[in-house]
């Protein structure tokens, strides 16, 4: 059996008109987060990490800014990731994740994402970690003008 690791960092602006989704999670009352798709960061993140531990490029070039990823759903574009992952061979064994925001508070929502992404990387909910820190008010997150998002993916190839 053979194991690799893929690291994920990703960051988008506030956006005030779009809604806020995180992890797969809608989170009401709060700006969304510009981008080509839901700009859903911890999922962006994740993906990213995804691919790169099983070498199949990044989010940008597997899912460019075009017209067929246009506010596509990033549990969805993570799902096709997972596909693509198995399908060469691999499956993920765990997550880990940090959220980093001054805005919204993330712990009420975590467990929601969790199951979002434990379902969409066909893991158990007890192998996606999340969690969630400011920078005490330090750079473009702690200025509250964004989230950022960090995720690290263990994956073992298919056979045993």
């Amino acid at each position: 059996m053979s194991v690799r690791v893929g690291t994920g960092f990703d960051v988008h602006v506030f956006d005030q008109r779009r809604p806020l989704i995180v992890g797969g999670v809608l989170i009401p009352g709060e700006p969304g987060l510009g981008g080509h798709s839901d700009a859903d960061v911890l999922t962006h993140a994740i993906t990213d990490a995804l691919l790169g531990a099983a070498r199949l490029g990044d989010l940008g070039a597997l899912y460019p800014d075009t017209d067929e990823w246009r506010d596509a759903s990033s549990l969805s574009i993570l799902a096709d990731a997972v596909m693509k992952t198995r399908d060469a061979g691999w499956r993920v064994v765990n997550v880990d994740s940090t959220i980093v925001a001054e805005r919204p508070r993330m712990a009420p929502h975590k467990l929601a994402m969790a199951d979002n992404l434990a379902r969409t990387l066909e893991v158990g909910v007890d192998q996606v970690s999340i969690k969630a820190t400011t920078s005490d008010g330090l750079g473009f997150t702690g200025r509250g003008e964004g989230i950022a998002a960090q995720a690290v993916v263990l994956i073992e190839s298919g056979q045993k």
